[in-house]
């Protein structure tokens, strides 16, 4: 049994933006309006599953900008390196 998620970008329909995950086993939904928020939350629903997800799929909704696509893209590069350079303390 492959444990999937999804993890979808939305508009928040304010001007911002916000990330979806579904679990694809249990169908359960989380709505997460920052990249710290997205990682607790996925973290805690991993837990379901002994702390172990085989994949994360990404996807975009249709009616998100450029721009907010741009900024979730550079936000999660930067909290990609905080968390690899911090691990190799």
């Amino acid at each position: 049994m492959r444990i999937i998620f999804e993890a979808i970008v939305k508009e928040n329909g304010i001007g911002g933006w916000y990330l979806e995950i579904k679990d694809t086993m249990s169908n359960r939904v989380e709505k997460c309006n920052d990249l710290e928020e997205f990682s607790f939350t996925i973290e805690k629903m991993g837990e379901d599953y002994g702390g172990h997800i085989d994949e994360v799929k990404w996807q975009v909704d249709s009616n998100v900008t450029a721009e907010h696509l741009s900024e979730v893209k550079a936000k999660m590069a930067n909290y990609y390196k905080e968390l690899f350079n911090n691990s190799k303390d």
